[in-house]
């Protein structure tokens, strides 16, 4: 089994410092025109916001200009975001080391999410996460295809995942676990079940509308959720109280 995290807003809250981060980056190259007034950053992928804050400036996003606002991007928030500079959100901690203590069956932990590889390692660090706990990272900039979606970035997972156990997985055996309905939607679109926490600025309405296996205000019934998780053949969800 492969369970598939978003970093932003569901493991951890780093207080906008992303947002902060590659605002100021792409004002400083390429002035106040490039700037992320506005952008929703909600499930989305760092390469697209970066292109989008470009062509807001009238600049074509080419891999020039994309790699010097990123490179910016990582040098501020390296300098901004120290370890501390984050928190894990309800739950968080105590399913990971229930995970990580399930025999049977072993799930793989991985990583789903749109930062770059070098911001959200910063953001688990921050956090007290050890990045290297998850064995499958699959990160904004890995979609094979332009233009990048998210909906793209499950597959990348499973290949992964294949390549270091050895062995392919099913769809149906990975779980993608995120706080907005691009979470939901690329999991649903891959055959993969969802599991939608509302921690982010999505309701728990909203995550369930979007076709969510399982929505959850946060991640703390630790019990119920990882009997969910271990369970892919069962198609009942439980109902953990939202108060």
């Amino acid at each position: 089994m492969l369970i598939l995290f978003d970093i932003d807003l569901t493991l951890l809250e780093s207080g906008g410092s992303g947002i902060q981060a590659i605002d100021a980056a792409a004002r400083e190259t390429f002035g106040d025109d490039c700037n992320a007034d506005g952008l929703n950053f909600g499930g989305q992928l760092d390469p697209l916001i970066m292109g989008a804050m470009l062509r807001r400036a009238g600049l074509e996003p080419n891999a020039e200009r994309l790699d010097a606002i990123a490179s910016r991007y990582i040098e501020i928030l390296s300098g901004r975001l120290k370890p501390g500079g984050a928190r894990t959100l309800p739950g968080v901690t105590d399913l990971l080391d229930a995970l990580d203590r399930a025999l049977s069956p072993a799930p793989t932990l991985g990583l789903l999410t749109g930062n770059l590889e070098p911001s959200g390692t910063l953001k688990l660090i921050a956090a007290g996460l050890d990045p290297d706990r998850f064995d499958v990272r699959v990160w904004g900039s890995d979609s094979p295809h332009q233009p990048p979606a998210r909906d793209h970035l499950p597959p990348v997972g499973m290949a992964r995942y294949a390549e270091a156990r050895g062995q392919a997985i099913e769809p149906e055996r990975v779980v993608v676990i995120g706080d907005t309905e691009h979470d939901i939607r690329c999991a649903r679109v891959n055959g993969c079940r969802s599991l939608g926490v509302a921690t982010g600025h999505t309701s728990l309405d909203t995550l369930r509308e979007a076709g969510a296996d399982l929505a959850v205000p946060d991640l703390s019934a630790t019990e119920e959720i990882l009997a969910w998780l271990l369970d892919p053949t069962d198609p009942t969800s439980p109902t953990p109280d939202p108060m």
